[in-house]
């Protein structure tokens, strides 16, 4: 989800306004385990099968978030980045979606139309935003540094590790947790691309 800028965690009510269904709170610190390389396997197996519910309605799958960089440290849940025509148009892909067992449980209007479901099988986060939407582009550039930047990966490990010790009343607020440290490496990221 989206972070405001403030350093305030969102209330229960902020959070359950994007949330579709019934907000669960964490209440424990965040599980976060090596990287493992079968998360790659588990991403083409997700690609695969979301291409084929889809069809040409998917114009790009990615694998994103920590599991889709070797080396580091992740909560075991695939990110995935799906792009279609336009988000905001759900009749033209969530009832296809949930008919193969995906469930919507993040809408964002305000946040680039984003979308977020879980897996029918697998512990996925599947992210659906418009085609040339800019967090698309800000998505790929993050990992693909990371990737690439060793040091900017252990900074990045060492905050992540270093947060998910605290107990979190919600699993986002982990995530909001990390805007600063995400910023900085943005800006090293947007650095080096140029």
């Amino acid at each position: 989800m989206a972070s405001d800028k403030n350093s305030r965690p969102r209330s229960d009510e902020e959070l359950q306004k994007s949330i579709v269904g019934e907000l669960k709170p964490h209440n424990a610190p965040i599980t976060l385990v090596e990287y493992d390389p079968n998360w790659e396997e588990l991403f083409e197996r997700e690609a695969h099968r979301i291409r084929s519910i889809l069809g040409s309605k998917a114009l790009q799958i990615e694998h994103v978030g920590s599991t889709s960089v070797p080396g580091l440290c992740a909560k075991p849940i695939i990110d995935i980045l799906l792009v279609v025509e336009n988000s905001a148009d759900e009749l033209s892909y969530v009832p296809v979606l949930e008919s193969a067992g995906y469930t919507l449980r993040v809408r964002e209007p305000e946040w680039s139309e984003h979308r977020m479901f879980k897996g029918p099988d697998t512990d996925i986060n599947l992210h659906v935003f418009s085609k040339g939407t800019s967090e698309i582009k800000r998505m790929l550039l993050f990992r693909d540094h990371l990737r690439n930047n060793e040091a900017d990966r252990e900074k990045y490990a060492q905050v992540k590790r270093s947060l998910a010790k605290n107990k979190w009343r919600h699993i986002q607020h982990y995530a909001d947790a990390k805007t600063s440290i995400i910023q900085e490496i943005m800006k090293s990221a947007d650095t080096s691309n140029k």
